[in-house]
């Protein structure tokens, strides 16, 4: 059974103190959650099952230290295609989802059509990717780069407890 939205389903405090535990850890054991969210280890177990086989978690990721990987910018980058038309977004979405240096792409409202959050080493590697693939992207006739200084806070978490 997957859900459709929280609707779906009642969480109580417990099932949002596991969703909350996950998401800050989600190499927690069951050992350790159980202890975490006050349940036996079999009570969280199932709980914790449920929760998963709903879809109330999409994925459970590992982040990167990007120093160690020499990720040392972040760009954001506007995008306007030639034609406001569902073939021509489509194409450029599919051929976006490929480029792995992209790491979110949003449809955007306003001036321009897409924003995309870009990771580069340095400023060649970052020049690389510019020129060689997103101006090579389907329907692109403009873009705007705003370059990040330094990252202030970042969170993934999706606080529902």
């Amino acid at each position: 059974m997957k859900l459709n939205s929280t609707e779906d389903i009642e969480l109580d405090q417990i099932d949002k103190k596991i969703i909350d535990a996950l998401q800050n850890n989600a190499r927690l054991s069951n050992v350790e959650l159980a202890e975490q969210v006050n349940l036996s280890p079999s009570a969280c177990l199932r709980r914790t099952k449920f929760l998963l086989d709903t879809g109330v978690f999409n994925t459970f990721v590992g982040l990167l230290n990007r120093e160690l990987f020499h990720i040392q910018g972040t760009a954001f980058i506007f995008i306007s295609l030639d034609k406001q038309s569902e073939a021509v977004f489509d194409e450029f979405e599919i051929a976006v989802a490929k480029l792995e240096q992209v790491m979110e792409c949003y449809l955007m409202a306003g001036d321009n059509d897409f924003m995309l959050k870009v990771i580069y080493t340095d400023a060649k590697d970052y020049e690389e990717l510019y020129y060689k693939k997103i101006l090579r992207l389907p329907g692109v006739v403009g873009t705007q780069t705003r370059m990040a200084l330094r990252q202030l806070h970042s969170n993934t978490c999706i606080k529902v407890a």
